[in-house]
């Protein structure tokens, strides 16, 4: 004997587009704090360091060189005073302390290094420290 089944593809598409659409009514992401994204490239003198921070002024960027340890961090300021009667609807923009940390494979020479700020971005020269020659010791 043969099974029939009444099918309707309209409630089929139906249920189909909806699926899991009441599972989370509102999808509210925490927004995840912004990284500095960095280009780094190496020459047999040195190292250049590109990190783009836009929206940031220059005095609010702070920059550490410990041997090979680099340290950039910057304050990120957003806020702006709501006029009388203005409210927020949405604000998506990080406000907050920004930091990234990384090592290269030479110390760097950290009293020739230069620092540019400028569109957002900010350049590094970073000269490595040349090593102490190989001094000869005499046997007696």
């Amino acid at each position: 004997m043969v099974n029939l089944a009444r099918v309707n593809v309209v409630d089929n598409t139906l249920d189909e587009m909806l699926r899991g659409f009441f599972v989370r009514p509102m999808n509210v992401e925490a927004t995840a704090p912004v990284q500095l994204r960095i280009d780094v490239s190496e020459t047999e003198s040195g190292y250049t360091v590109l990190a783009e921070i836009p929206g940031v002024k220059k005095d609010d960027i702070q920059v550490a060189v410990d041997g090979n340890q680099i340290e950039i961090s910057a304050e990120v300021r957003n806020g702006r005073a709501l006029q009388d009667g203005e409210k927020v609807l949405r604000a998506e923009r990080y406000c907050g302390k920004v930091h990234r940390a990384f090592a290269l494979a030479h110390d760097i020479d950290d009293a020739a290094t230069e620092a540019r700020y400028v569109d957002g971005v900010l350049e590094l020269k970073l000269p490595k420290k040349t090593s102490a020659r190989l001094k000869r010791i005499s046997i007696q």
